[in-house]
């Protein structure tokens, strides 16, 4: 049976967006670069930092902070290997500059996030709203958003954080909302009786009976991220995500291992300390 009697709806959406994106473009070109080079400044400078860290320097500091997260010899020195091993698979730069991206998306999803989640936890009708968009944000595709986004600010460094942040901030968000609305409440009604404030309540009893809750959603965010590097690669991201498509381009399976391999190291480093972190915040 023909269907040539539906509308293209498709085809109509294509060009309204096309359009839009068009006018956005040629209309605010010159606030768009200064939006570009101010969401990129800082992961530039973070970058910059990073890259000044020799291979020794950058496995004495994670052995260093493993020690305070968790002083087991054996934890501390499997920290100390995996960068030590991303090392030896000669892509240290690369993984500074993966570290970087990850680094300030986390930020921002933070920043972001928690006053997302208390306000969400504080007003159940914003926590309402807020729920299919989370939903939407991490069930469409990536390139959906991510190719208007390119178009608009340009490849490179903005978009991929753009889209970073879009997919980790759901996680961070929603279990925030969850350790604040899991807390006991008359805890809460006892410090307001003892005379806190609303917010005095929130900064030294909410968020720290909520910091379990919290640092797992950290962790969550801090994957996400990572799963973001290859697909920051395509628009133009300089990391281990580059690698793996360079792999991918020249039909060289080994250069494409040994950017996966690296990936999965960092991985498992940034997993691992995250893990040991939020078990201290949980005091055990």
């Amino acid at each position: 049976m023909s269907e040539n009697w539906l509308p293209d709806l498709g085809k109509a959406l294509q060009q309204a967006v096309n359009r839009a994106v068009d006018a956005v473009v040629t209309g605010h070109g010159d606030s768009l670069d200064g939006l570009s080079a101010l969401l990129t400044a800082p992961v530039r400078w973070v970058e910059a930092g990073l890259l000044q860290l020799s291979p020794p320097v950058g496995i004495a500091i994670v052995a260093g902070a493993a020690l305070l997260a968790r002083p087991r010899p054996f934890f501390v020195l499997g920290m100390a290997a995996l960068p030590a091993a991303i090392a030896l698979l000669g892509v240290w730069q690369a993984t500074m500059q993966s570290l970087a991206l990850i680094a300030v998306a986390v930020l921002l999803v933070a920043m972001l996030g928690l006053p997302l989640g208390i306000m969400a936890a504080r007003w159940p009708r914003l926590s309402r709203v807020l729920a299919p968009v989370y939903d939407l944000m991490q069930t469409i595709p990536s390139f959906v958003y991510l190719i208007p986004v390119a178009m608009v600010l340009g490849l490179g460094r903005a978009p991929a954080l753009i889209a970073t942040v879009i997919y980790a901030l759901p996680p961070f968000a929603r279990l925030t909302e969850l350790g604040l609305r899991e807390i006991d409440r008359e805890l809460v009604a006892a410090s307001r009786a003892l005379g806190l404030s609303g917010r005095q309540t929130l900064w030294l009893v909410e968020l720290p009976l909520a910091r379990p809750a919290i640092l797992q959603g950290l962790n969550q965010a801090i994957m996400m991220a990572l799963a973001m590097v290859v697909v920051a690669s395509m628009i133009g991201a300089k990391g281990l995500g580059e690698i793996v498509l360079l792999g991918l381009q020249r039909a060289d399976p080994g250069l494409g291992f040994v950017g996966g391999l690296a990936i999965v190291l960092l991985a498992i480093l940034l997993d691992r300390m995250a893990g040991a972190v939020l078990a201290r915040g949980k005091g055990r």
